[in-house]
């Protein structure tokens, strides 16, 4: 097993998840300050709306995830704050983003959805990297699997998914690398985009699906009685998505 705790200095203790989240972050932030530089939108709006998302993106996380998990936190101020443990929704945070985003937009009078294009690239690498955090706390893995299973995936792998005397799926991994595809596939079609917000839409879409069924797998999905949410959610973006990409490029047409 893999120590979560990556150095102490002192009273100080720096934890791998924390390490991996800061990483995904600073390479985010390096890749939209670039784009946004090619797409002549000042870098700086980049950098001084990174400032603003990094926080409202955590929060909205970290609130998002403690709304469905309130019966474990209740009573328990310092749990409910202490996020190098884990528990960060996705979701709640690329809703925190998005505020954060329409917030700066409006005050600067940039066009959002073309922010949001340069920034969607950026946010599913940023998932990419984070979602090892969570095989660092050896959380969000999947269903129980056979020694048999989990043997094919590299030995660090198949000891960090050892838990309490079990192998489970390494769900962190299979949506690692959807992230990471979603990526590819988001930085290939940037040159032949057909419209403002093209990109936003497709990251959407296509990360919402890969989740949809990724999410199944998982055995500590939020629940809203039978219904896991990150499910509803990734079917309810998935549709809006598909149907934002298809409505924009029927007006491309006209």
């Amino acid at each position: 097993m893999i120590d979560p705790v990556a150095l102490e200095i002192g009273s100080i203790t720096v934890r791998w998840y924390g390490i991996t989240m800061a990483s995904a972050f600073i390479m985010g932030t390096i890749l939209a300050y670039y784009r946004a530089a090619s797409n002549k939108i000042d870098p700086d709006h980049i950098l001084n709306l990174i400032t603003l998302i990094i926080p409202f993106s955590i929060i909205g996380a970290r609130i998002y995830y403690v709304i469905f998990e309130w019966e474990n936190y209740a009573g328990n101020f310092y749990e409910i704050i202490a996020i190098w443990h884990g528990g960060l929704a996705i979701h709640g945070g690329i809703i925190g983003g998005i505020a954060a985003g329409l917030i700066y937009t409006r005050i600067k009078q940039l066009p959002p959805l073309k922010i949001a294009d340069i920034l969607s690239p950026s946010l599913i690498l940023g998932q990419a990297i984070g979602r090892w955090g969570n095989f660092i706390n050896q959380e969000a893995h999947g269903g129980p699997v056979s020694h048999t299973f989990i043997n094919r995936f590299p030995e660090f792998i198949e000891k960090q998914m050892y838990i309490n005397g079990q192998y489970y799926h390494p769900t962190f991994l299979y949506e690692s690398f959807w992230d990471l595809l979603v990526f590819i596939i988001l930085i290939l079609r940037w040159p032949g985009k057909k419209f403002q917000g093209e990109i936003m839409l497709l990251y959407l879409a296509l990360y919402s699906l890969g989740r949809f069924f990724i999410e199944a797998m998982r055995t500590d999905s939020l629940m809203i009685g039978p219904l896991m949410v990150a499910q509803l959610v990734s079917a309810i973006l998935v549709i809006g998505s598909t149907a934002g990409l298809i409505y924009g490029h029927r007006c491309q047409l006209k």
